[in-house]
């Protein structure tokens, strides 16, 4: 279950930012309201999957890593950024952080 929380941060996070781009500044309402909407959603889901006993800085680690290799990979796919392969390689050291993390945080 915990995991399941996690997941669903990393996807709140993820439309938050995604939105936070759309919005323009702030000045698209529609936007906005879902930036700070899935920004919270994603912060009290967060909470929830750390206090089912996820270690912190594993949870944070994957949270952060997988909204961060996420949205670099969205950018590219529907927002005209640019994937070069200095990004890719840096999305590929985020995973593999990640994956350290785990194995490091297993008994």
């Amino acid at each position: 279950m915990p995991w399941l929380l996690l997941a669903l941060a990393i996807a709140s996070e993820v439309t938050a930012t995604t939105a936070l781009k759309l919005s323009d500044g702030f000045t698209h309402l529609g936007w906005t309201t879902l930036t700070a909407l899935g920004y919270i959603t994603s912060f009290i889901l967060l909470a929830q999957a750390l206090k089912l006993q996820l270690d912190m800085g594993t949870a944070y680690a994957v949270w952060a890593g997988a909204g961060t290799a996420l949205i670099a990979l969205i950018g590219a796919a529907f927002m005209g950024e640019s994937l070069t392969p200095l990004k890719i390689g840096g999305i590929l050291l985020i995973i593999g952080g990640v994956v350290v993390l785990n194995l490091a945080a297993t008994p």
